[in-house]
């Protein structure tokens, strides 16, 4: 595969595929794929992962059973590379709503779009920060491009997307087509993926919030809270596995991560209690 290396071959025409660009994201890569195999799922879950990965950190989810694949960062332009480095980026786009994690690497969200280039018939792609808590096999029947709104302070956000799950179709021709318009003159994604993705599928279809549940609306619109709807939660910003500011605030979600982190003492979704209870 074009810029991919596997360590073994597939086994399903079907995978959730996750990105793991340094040691933290591995972390977050093992509770998901626990998450994954926990909600009962049929295919392959693929880790692509970069060259910072060192090889302790991707052992653990070697032994969770997923399809480890190396991935070569995108041939994009010293201006491209200048444009999304984490400091010029900020510094052009600044960000107030949250704190981005210290080893948030902008340019390495690009990696992504290799997905295309995998060897599955259909994909889910779902970011490392993610957890699963309902089986979501469903969505590899759904065409490409499927994504849910970035939803998380207000309705307003409802007419932006978030690429942290989504559906897509492999293909060559597909990812050509990406990289001819990714890299042009003075191109600048403010959001990097997630602006990119939505100018290149500007159809793209809408999942229910339910599929990306972003964490702040447990906090900043608990009224659209619902354990037993929310089949994906994903903890955008501030890590699970970090302490933060805002901690305290999440602790029931970050205690229910911790628990897929260790792969015990998981709750019964039914009996977690809402931001207002």
């Amino acid at each position: 595969m074009n810029g991919l290396t596997a360590e073994k071959e597939a086994r399903s025409p079907r995978a959730f595929v996750t990105l793991v660009t340094n040691a933290d994201f591995a972390r977050g890569a093992k509770a998901l794929v626990r998450s994954l195999t926990r909600a009962g799922t049929k295919a392959d879950i693929v880790v692509l992962h970069t060259g910072g990965v060192d090889a302790i950190s991707l052992a653990p989810l070697r032994d969770l059973g997923a399809r480890l694949v190396a991935t070569e960062l995108l041939p994009t332009s010293e201006a491209f590379n200048a444009a999304h480095a984490r400091d010029r980026l900020h510094a052009n786009a600044p960000f107030t709503k949250g704190t981005k994690p210290a080893f948030h690497t902008p340019l390495d969200n690009f990696c992504k779009l290799r997905l295309w280039l995998l060897d599955y018939e259909a994909c889910v792609f779902l970011d490392a920060d993610t957890l699963v808590l309902q089986n979501i096999d469903a969505l590899f029947d759904y065409p490409e491009f499927c994504a849910a709104p970035n939803v998380y302070e207000s309705l307003a956000d409802f007419h932006r997307m978030n690429s942290g799950v989504f559906t897509a179709r492999p293909s060559g021709a597909t990812f050509d087509a990406m990289l001819k318009r990714l890299d042009t003159p003075n191109a600048f994604w403010r959001r990097t993926d997630q602006t990119f993705l939505e100018t290149f599928f500007p159809d793209w279809h809408g999942l229910p919030v339910f599929y990306n549940m972003l964490q702040y609306v447990w906090f900043a619109m608990p009224e659209l809270w619902d354990w037993k709807a929310i089949k994906v939660l994903h903890f955008q910003y501030e890590k699970p596995w970090e302490d933060h500011a805002k901690a305290e605030r999440l602790r029931p979600l970050i205690d229910l991560w911790r628990a897929y982190e260790r792969g015990i003492d998981v709750p019964d979704l039914a009996s977690l209690k809402g931001p207002k209870e």
